[in-house]
């Protein structure tokens, strides 16, 4: 896959050292983790290996990745495996879309406070969804579905949402058979919007009364009880938004869409579009303006700044399977929601392979063993590259 031309990488190693020394004291250990792995990516300073054609005698240098999960080098393959975990999972019945989103109001509080509001985030927008299912009134139904965290939007200002896939159905109460949803429509989402809203709030509140929420700078002030009691009773009347998708059109999309969000980071490399002044330039989607792509010029320091407000605590799960796809009792109910659906396949799609190499070429198109310089030889490993070393060319090697 062709590196483009600009990268994160190149914005935190030119402007890193600068903004480390400016703002080193108010980072996160997390942070500076994160900024350390994503500058040192595919470098010589974590060494590598040399390869040569058995042809042509061409070399090449490849370095190791850092496998940062906020590196943007670094999700392919990554994601690749773990979305071929996810095939066996697929069952043959539309998938739903369903997003959480936090208001604005509530994204300064979340940001001091990432472990707490997003676990929160994640325990109301699973149990809105598990208890409207379950209502008679609506689908009557034990759901299963999973859950990634995003916290970011396109011009990389903090906006924490969840993004749920769900199955357009789910398991009656007796587990005798499978309650399949209305046709192109899951859930009513202002139904979704209001419960989510309380049980989020009640949960705030309830971490305000066990002194776990901390405040600084501009929303000190939120410490004293009557002053947080009057902020989230403002909360309660803001609109929350809960938005559904359409269906996708089958297990194909599902994995495309999963693809596509559960291992991305919060800007691509391809979006950079230009570096340099100590500024960086790069694309973005304006959504109130139907999605409009437009160019956006940020300061290198705050570039960097935005980014790093999206760097998860370190351990934090953020992608979490709920109801019949919990972790815990996960293949015993799929194989009984397939066995109700009278379906026996378990793979619907044909299954990529766990070797980097053949997994690289589906990926990517292109082969790591042809030689990238004649065509006809195949690349062989000679020499290891230690971490710290450096070659300018690749050394001679020893024909003797």
């Amino acid at each position: 896959m062709p590196r483009p031309a600009l990268e994160v990488a190149d914005v935190f190693r030119q402007y890193g050292p600068a903004f480390r020394q400016a703002h080193g004291s108010s980072m996160s250990g997390a942070q500076l983790r994160v900024m350390q792995a994503i500058e040192v990516c595919r470098t010589a300073a974590l060494g590598g290996h040399v390869d040569e054609c058995d042809h042509c005698g061409h070399s090449t240098i490849s370095y190791n990745s850092c496998c940062n999960r906020h590196c943007p080098k670094c999700q392919s393959l990554a994601r690749a495996h773990w979305l071929e975990d996810r095939r066996s999972e697929l069952l043959p019945v539309p998938y739903f879309h369903v997003v959480f989103t936090l208001p604005e109001q509530i994204a300064p509080v979340a940001l001091q406070n990432k472990t707490l509001v997003y676990n929160i985030l994640f325990r109301a927008a699973s149990e809105t969804l598990r208890r409207i299912a379950a209502d008679p009134q609506h689908l009557g139904a034990d759901i299963g579905f999973l859950a990634v965290l995003h916290t970011w939007g396109q011009n990389l200002h903090h906006h924490p949402h969840l993004h749920c896939v769900v199955p357009g159905g789910g398991l009656s109460d007796d587990g005798r058979r499978w309650v399949y949803c209305r046709k192109r429509f899951f859930l009513p989402v202002k139904v979704l919007g209001r419960l989510f809203r309380r049980l989020f709030c009640d949960y705030l509140q309830e971490a305000f009364d066990a002194k776990e929420l901390k405040f600084y700078g501009q929303l000190a002030n939120l410490s004293d009880p009557q002053a947080f009691a009057l902020w989230v009773h403002s909360a309660r009347y803001k609109k929350w938004v809960v938005y559904s998708k359409p269906p996708f059109g089958g297990p194909a999309q599902v994995l495309d869409y999963l693809g596509r969000y559960t291992h991305r980071v919060a800007i691509s490399n391809n979006r950079i579009l230009a570096i340099g002044d100590a500024q960086v330039t790069f694309q973005y989607k304006d959504y109130k303006d139907g999605g409009a792509s437009k160019t956006m010029t940020l300061t290198a320091d705050e570039f960097m700044r935005r980014f790093l407000l999206h760097v998860l605590p370190q351990g934090f799960v953020r992608i979490r399977h709920f109801g019949f796809l919990a972790n815990r009792h996960r293949k015993q109910k799929l194989d009984l929601c397939r066995k109700l659906l009278d379906s026996t396949a378990a793979t619907y799609l044909p299954s990529l392979p766990h070797d980097y190499k053949t997994c690289y070429q589906l990926l990517t198109g292109q082969s790591l063993d042809l030689c990238p310089h004649c065509h006809q030889g195949h690349m062989i490993r000679v020499l290891t590259v230690l971490p710290g070393a450096h070659y300018a060319t690749p050394p001679p090697m020893d024909s003797s």
